[in-house]
């Protein structure tokens, strides 16, 4: 990819991927404040502001180093993680279900809006913003399915293994607890040996064929 592509790509993706961002994380700690725990609150994490969230090396160094290198076919990166004492809430184990889970379901709903925003865009006369705002809105889609569906992968600490510990009995709930240090480590190994997209495109591809027969994008 050349630097003018990259430049293109970035300034109409990037609208998309800090809000996906942004408020995934600001979920978490809204749903952890309502649920018992103010320690997000109290360090000021529950904000649009994404200076808040970004983190300069996984939310900013490696996306752009992968995108370049696949050729604006991979990225990969991660933000600051909202800081959540589940021992503050009122029920630790089964309330870490719903903070965990909060973040996707917010990135779900964000890209059934910019699927609105595609509908309203491609139903309405042509200007000179409609190209522009089609991709905004398509990268919109799939930042947040990409987002909302590696999240709910079982492996902690993604928000995928912190449902499965608040799911599981005690004795397995544990045991997957401690993969945590190496979840990262987890990841890349799929990301390079493509398991990991051998896991996710299918179900990515199953949500973007359901918004497309629903709002016809």
């Amino acid at each position: 990819m050349d630097i003018a592509g990259f430049i293109q790509i970035l300034s109409l993706y990037a609208l998309p991927a800090i809000l996906a961002i942004t408020l995934h994380e600001a979920a978490h700690g809204y749903a952890a404040k309502r649920l018992g725990d103010l320690t997000a609150y109290q360090e000021g994490r529950i904000t649009l502001n994404p200076l808040k969230h970004i983190d300069p090396i996984g939310t900013l160094v490696v996306p752009a180093v992968l995108l370049i290198a696949s050729g604006g076919k991979m990225a990969f990166g991660w933000a600051k993680p909202v800081p959540v004492n589940f021992s503050r809430l009122r029920n630790p184990k089964r309330d870490m279900f719903w903070v965990a889970a909060a973040g996707p379901a917010v990135n779900l709903f964000m890209a059934i809006g910019w699927a609105i925003v595609f509908k309203i865009v491609v139903t309405s006369p042509v200007n000179y913003f409609t190209d522009p705002a089609l991709a905004m809105a398509q990268g919109g889609i799939v930042i947040n399915l990409v987002l909302m569906v590696l999240n709910l992968l079982p492996i902690p600490p993604l928000d995928g293994g912190r449902i499965a510990v608040s799911l599981l009995p005690n004795s397995m709930a544990y045991s997957l607890a401690r993969l945590e240090p190496y979840g990262l480590l987890i990841i890349m190994l799929l990301m390079v040996t493509d398991i990991l997209g051998s896991i996710m495109y299918p179900i990515i591809g199953g949500f973007l064929y359901s918004i497309k027969l629903i709002f016809g994008v």
